[in-house]
């Protein structure tokens, strides 16, 4: 039988070539690329796959009808929310986020409320030592929670302590420093983390044993090792903050038993991370009297209206190429704006420093942010204070029209709870039920400069 070529792997990036070099081609980085040994292409006793017998699977149509996955809830409203109601057994999630941010507090918290709610906890650190993790437990007012705790790398001895304990949850902290003794290549590089996920998943799926991974990030945010990990796994997290602020936010990127796109809001306190019922409420509760450059946003974040202050200041510049400087927001969309603005309503921004924020470290990808962004531009431009009781919501075409978004009535509803009566929306926003909001729709963002700025 013809030997299996040798595979070269980035360690960096997850790209393979056929050979060894010093740089790799795809993401740049130096001495990054490792040999990797391939998979085995041969059966039982040495046979082919093609000439191996395997066993039949079991087939059903689609018409099956099969009762939903039982769910435990940890108590943790936001962490279930953002789960799709609770834990699914034999479920695999992956947790990311930034060093620091808070991962293995929001996770030794909510293993302690599973346990709490009968379930079997084991948590598994390779990064910190049990006492430390026991020092955490204490200050976080969770030393009496039944959770077994352990401190250890070698995948080989977790996967038999699971298989002995079977318990109902594991929390591996953190994947990127799990040792396979079967693949030679050093903790943390590419062959180690899709075999250690690979190995940690199958168990999960076999043995019935819900598991929380936790992953490191890249400068780039994303989470670190291959991206074959996030596709093994039924559930990725993301968890985000600004360093600055104290709020946090839990948001699902992918959820094979909820919607995607959830998000839970957390706020950092000296006892650990508290539940924020009403994040709507948390994000504008610093906001002031009426100053030019600020506009309200009423956004959805998964099925969860959020409101959200954007905050804009346009000064003169003094460079040569005016600074834009965008926190928050997507930075090619703010481009986008700037560039409707001038093209078509006549609105210069050039020799202008540009700065936006999203106020309480909050990040904002919907396109119907649009609107509410250049409300803000034109107001700090203009200095004009928008109504401190209106909201906007709206996305802008490359035309300067104004295109209607989804569940723009959920967006009213959170805006009237919170005391704003009026909105501005764009033409074709169908609305019922919204007696107390004064709703105006507009055509297209030449008729807002117009009409509230007088420019145009």
């Amino acid at each position: 039988m013809a030997k299996a070529p040798l595979q070269f792997t980035c360690t960096s990036c997850g790209a393979r070539f056929p050979k060894w070099s010093g740089r790799c081609d795809a993401c740049g980085a130096w001495n990054s690329i490792v040999e990797e040994a391939p998979l085995s292409a041969s059966g039982p006793k040495g046979k082919s796959l093609g000439g191996a017998k395997g066993r039949l699977i079991a087939l059903t149509t689609l018409a099956t009808e099969e009762p939903p996955p039982p769910r435990t809830c940890s108590g943790l409203v936001e962490f279930d929310r953002v789960l799709g109601g609770g834990l699914v057994p034999a479920s695999a999630i992956l947790v990311g986020g930034d060093p620091g941010i808070g991962k293995s507090t929001l996770l030794l918290q909510a293993v302690s409320a599973f346990a709490r709610a009968g379930l079997k906890c084991l948590y598994i650190s390779g990064e910190e030592a049990s006492a430390q993790v026991r020092m955490r437990a204490q200050r976080l007012g969770l030393a009496d929670a039944s959770v077994n705790l352990g401190a250890e790398t070698n995948l080989r001895d977790i996967l038999t302590t699971m298989e002995a304990e079977r318990p109902d949850l594991v929390v591996i902290d953190s994947i990127q420093t799990m040792w396979a003794d079967s693949v030679e290549a050093a903790p943390g590089s590419v062959s180690q983390v899709r075999a250690a996920a690979h190995e940690l998943v199958t168990f999960a799926k076999s043995r019935g044993v819900s598991v929380i991974l936790v992953g490191h990030v890249t400068k780039e945010g994303q989470i670190a090792g291959p991206r074959v990990v996030e596709h093994m796994v039924d559930t990725v997290l993301y968890f985000e903050g600004e360093r600055g602020h104290q709020f946090r936010l839990l948001r699902a990127v992918k959820n094979r038993f909820g919607p995607a796109s959830e998000i839970g809001v957390f706020e950092m306190t000296g006892m650990g991370l508290a539940e924020v019922a009403n994040p709507s409420a948390l994000f504008l509760s610093e906001r002031g009297q009426p100053a030019p450059g600020s506009a309200v946003f009423a956004g959805i974040e998964g099925t969860r209206p959020v409101l959200t202050e954007i905050q804009a200041l346009v000064a003169p510049s003094t460079l040569a190429s005016p600074r834009r400087t965008v926190v928050g927001l997507d930075s090619g969309r703010i481009s986008t704006i700037l560039a409707v603005l001038e093209s078509r309503c006549g609105i210069p921004f050039a020799g202008l420093d540009v700065f936006l924020n999203v106020a309480g470290g909050m990040k904002v990808t919907e396109p119907a942010a649009d609107l509410a962004a250049a409300a803000a531009l034109l107001s700090a431009r203009e200095d004009v204070a928008l109504p401190s009781d209106l909201v906007i919501f709206g996305e802008i075409s490359l035309s300067a029209a104004l295109r209607p978004v989804s569940q723009a009535e959920n967006r009213l509803k959170e805006a009237e709870k919170l005391g704003f009566t009026q909105a501005i929306a764009p033409q074709g926003t169908k609305v019922t039920g919204s007696d107390g909001m004064r709703l105006r729709t507009l055509p297209d963002l030449v008729t807002l400069v117009g009409d509230m700025f007088g420019a145009g």
